[in-house]
């Protein structure tokens, strides 16, 4: 989340703000030698662009509200699997599918559409956000649907229990 957070901050559109690979490591907290590498990859993704000279960094190729969390994360990790066969179905050393793969394989998609919902647009747009309501006092706490659907179940459950 960090690493989104370095890539969407102020850059909205392709090229409309370059900014440092340094500028970014001290605002994160992530060393430039990491960045390097993940920028690396993004370039080579075409998800940015280099700049180079005085002044120079990295910017966006696309506009931000055309690149998703899941274009990055799809470039910069090696695996977001959540099965232990990589989605093949031959979880086990026999070659049969386990018993909880389809959970695992639905867990993989749901994952999958969060990432792809979320554009670097949203995710500076719920930053800023925040940031206003932080400015004015106000704690910030965003519960899950479902969350609350459990929750809800859980104190149903008890009640019925007492």
């Amino acid at each position: 989340s960090q690493f989104l957070a370095s890539v969407s901050h102020d850059i909205r559109t392709p090229c409309s703000a370059i900014v440092g690979l340094t500028e970014i490591a001290e605002r994160q907290s992530i060393s430039v030698a990491y960045l390097e590498q993940l920028f690396g990859k993004l370039r080579r993704a075409g998800l940015v662009v280099s700049v180079r000279g005085p002044g120079g960094g990295y910017c966006l190729a696309r506009g931000a509200c055309e690149i998703s969390a899941a274009d990055i994360i799809n470039v910069v990790e090696d695996n977001l699997d959540a099965t232990q066969c990589g989605g093949k179905t031959s979880c086990h050393h026999d070659g049969a599918e386990c018993m909880t793969h389809e959970l695992w394989a639905s867990l993989n998609q749901k994952l999958e559409d969060v990432l792809s919902e979320a554009t670097l647009a949203k995710l500076v747009e719920q930053n800023k956000e925040r940031q206003k309501l932080a400015q004015s006092g106000i704690a910030y706490v965003k519960i899950a649907p479902a969350a609350m659907r459990r929750s809800h179940k859980n104190t149903a459950q008890k009640e019925t229990q007492k």
